[in-house]
């Protein structure tokens, strides 16, 4: 079995070759998974931290200006900013503010640790070693603060993350739907929080609903909608709702995007505060979503993957009791109109 050396020595091996890859792909190249490859201190000196979650979240807010990183395979989510509003409910961590805004689920966190070094992150994961949510520390980040936070927290971990890779959850198949019923549910919501409960109410995943509710409430679009949509968003102006998330936590970024850049499969926005990169490779269905509120209807874009795991989400910005932005819904529709998987009638 592999040692925590034994990944250190391979470790140096691929670090010293002429493109040292990135830790996540390190860990896949090494068959182990990040969440080891990080305890065995193969990417420099790391403290495990306490499992208290609400406790180290909320002490967030006392470092700075910081990066907040989450990610899923297809999709990497970047902001930066300070914590502000911390709360803790039951099974939920909510973390409000103009700069990071997050939906954290810590049932599904298992390990955290500090990394030290150049490049300071407290990195937690969950019980398969993948990660959750990152924490960077940048230039006007609060060094002193930084350091008491992981003073405070240090403590010997109860348990090792697993050295091999847990092998993915295969998706749940679909069972049978009442689509009449499941449209009528559809149609009489009262907020988009509302979805969730309903998909689960009905025993339907997010992919079957959209195929089974009617193309006026979602419509399916070629992949290569996302990036036409953020095209038209940085040429507008308009701001938008981008959501990134994984089974631990969502990461919300709520503004304009204006820097855009394709480098190979990915497509990416690169501004002060936030950083999106996105591989359309792993776009296997892109959906025009439109659900009902109280505030009039809410149109997104929906990115799924293969497996049916939502890749990113899109919005235009708004706050509940605000009705859409008119400028988001003629980019959806005219995005909808142009990248539609069915014809549609001018």
């Amino acid at each position: 079995m592999t040692s925590p050396a034994d990944l250190r020595q391979r470790h140096a091996e691929l670090a010293a070759g002429p493109r040292p890859p990135r830790a996540r792909e390190a860990a896949k190249l090494l068959a182990t998974t990040e969440a080891a490859l990080l305890a065995s201190g193969a990417l420099g000196d790391v403290t495990p931290l306490r499992p208290e979650w609400g406790a180290l979240v909320g002490g967030f807010r006392a470092l700075g200006r910081v990066m907040a990183l989450t990610r899923n395979e297809h999709a990497v989510h970047e902001r930066y900013g300070r914590f502000e509003d911390v709360s803790t409910g039951p099974g939920h961590i909510l973390v409000l503010g103009p700069d990071i805004d997050l939906r954290m689920f810590p049932g599904r966190w298992a390990h955290a640790f500090a990394l030290a070094g150049q490049r300071r992150s407290i990195q937690i994961f969950g019980a398969d070693g993948e990660a959750v949510f990152k924490l960077y520390a940048g230039e006007e980040t609060d060094r002193p603060a930084w350091a008491r936070l992981v003073q405070e927290f240090a403590a010997m971990p109860d348990s090792a993350p697993p050295l091999a890779p847990v092998p993915a959850e295969p998706p749940a198949a679909d069972g049978l739907v009442d689509a009449k019923a499941l449209r009528e549910d559809w149609l009489a919501l009262k907020d988009t929080h509302d979805f969730f409960p309903l998909l689960r109410r009905h025993k339907a995943s997010r992919r079957q609903a959209f195929r089974l509710a009617g193309e006026d409430l979602a419509m399916p679009l070629e992949p290569g909608a996302a990036s036409a949509l953020l095209e038209a968003a940085s040429v507008s102006g308009t701001p938008i709702m981008c959501f990134v998330g994984n089974r631990g936590n969502i990461q919300i970024h709520t503004g304009p995007v204006a820097k855009l850049l394709r480098t190979g499969p990915w497509f990416n926005v690169l501004d002060p505060d936030f950083n999106l990169h996105l591989n359309e490779a792993g776009i296997a269905e892109a959906w025009r979503v439109v659900k009902p509120t109280e505030d009039g209807a809410v149109t997104s874009i929906e990115l799924l993957d293969e497996t049916g795991e939502v890749i990113a989400l899109f919005f235009g910005a708004r706050k509940p009791g605000q009705p859409e932005l008119q400028a988001w819904r003629e980019i959806v529709g005219d995005v909808a109109h142009r990248h539609a998987l069915s014809p549609v009638v001018a």
